[in-house]
């Protein structure tokens, strides 16, 4: 079976993205007609500059002022770990069990919590960042200063944003690869993210495996985090791949995880101020980023509703199919459960709820647990 689908990695890149790792970069927005059969119906990425100068916040969420100004009677929900990495594989401290770690979510006024994402340190690093449409919530007063769509891209999907998340973070916050069942209008405003991205048919190469699910727990007296297992124990599927292993532990991760290292490498965007990314519905993507004089990245992302149709159907069929070069004993569960991983690796945007109780119902629905 390993054939067929590692043929089917580069047919996809011939045929329809490129041999280069580079994508599309359009010098304006497109019209909705070029969008939707270009990009959309292609299930294609790109770059598009020119497409958000006219917004007030490319002025104003440059001065911290109008922030606290703006904000001042805002409470907000404030993201903390030890790493930067949330929604992440991290070993547990005391089991050495890798489980899947979310971070400890503080509700602060917003002076409060901008001030703990600029004086971050690699102990503590704070992200502010709430995937459920908080841009025209939590930062309801800031909504005016961006469009509240992308019209070509309303037309050409037929519909409204189904969510709008603002997102402010620093250098020491990282994204672990994931996907998300949205077509995604990411929209950088201050700083610089830096994508790495996978179509959805190079699933296999993520090493999608279930993690028990644990949380980050931060005390305000010690200044210390705990990280504790969910009771009763559950299950996320999540990708095993981290694409920027240390120098010392590169070796040991290329042999594990041979698929993603030596298949066709990622394409790569880094998507500066002023720029969005189109990130099509289910293709992977791992986030990094790098902040303005202040030490501050600012993006703001609009989710559309993805289109159930025939490709979708494609896709779950791919991912599963059992992939034998993953079928490695000391991996956690047996053949079933990564297959089941494969085809219930959704919308990675807060968590998904699975139980430990069989491998019937091991893995439900993987809809929400992370950034981006």
């Amino acid at each position: 079976m390993e054939e067929p689908i590692e043929s089917l990695w580069q047919e996809v890149r011939d045929l329809s993205l490129g041999s280069s790792t580079h994508i599309d970069h359009l010098s304006s927005p497109p019209t909705p007609i070029q969008f939707l059969r270009d990009y959309v119906s292609a299930n294609k990425p790109c770059l598009i500059s020119n497409a958000i100068n006219h917004w007030p916040a490319t002025t104003l969420w440059h001065s911290t002022p109008y922030f606290l100004s703006t904000l001042s009677s805002s409470s907000v929900s404030l993201h903390l770990t030890p790493t930067g990495k949330a929604d992440a594989l991290t070993p547990h401290p005391t089991t050495s069990t890798t489980c899947f770690a979310s971070a400890e979510v503080q509700r602060i006024p917003f002076p409060d919590a901008l001030t703990r994402v600029l004086e971050s340190d690699p102990n503590c690093v704070g992200y502010l960042q709430q995937q459920n449409d908080c841009f025209r919530s939590e930062y309801g007063p800031l909504s005016h200063d961006c469009d509240p769509e992308f019209t070509w891209a309303s037309e050409a999907l037929g519909c409204l944003p189904e969510a709008v998340n603002l997102w402010i973070g620093n250098d020491l916050s990282e994204t672990s690869f994931h996907k998300d069942h949205y077509e995604n209008v990411y929209a950088v405003v201050s700083g610089e993210k830096h994508f790495l991205l996978l179509p959805p048919t190079d699933v296999h190469r993520m090493y999608i495996r279930p993690y028990p699910a644990a949380n980050y727990h931060y005390s305000q007296d010690t200044g210390e985090f705990s990280l504790e297992l969910e009771e009763p124990m559950r299950y996320v599927p999540w990708c095993s791949v981290n694409p920027y292993p240390s120098p010392e532990l590169k070796e040991k991760e290329m042999a594990k995880f041979p698929l993603y290292f030596d298949g066709p490498r990622p394409f790569e965007v880094t998507v500066k101020a002023g720029e969005i990314l189109y990130l099509p519905s289910m293709w992977f993507h791992h986030v990094r980023q790098s902040p303005d004089s202040r030490g501050l990245t600012i993006a703001v992302n609009y989710w559309y509703d993805m289109r159930f149709d025939i490709k979708y159907a494609y896709f779950n069929f791919l991912q599963s199919l059992p992939h034998s070069m993953l079928c490695n004993p000391a991996s956690s569960g047996n053949l079933l459960v990564e297959s089941q991983c494969h085809s219930s690796m959704g919308n990675p945007v807060e968590e998904s709820s699975m139980t430990a109780s069989a491998n019937d119902d091991l893995l439900h629905d993987s809809n929400d647990a992370a950034e981006k």
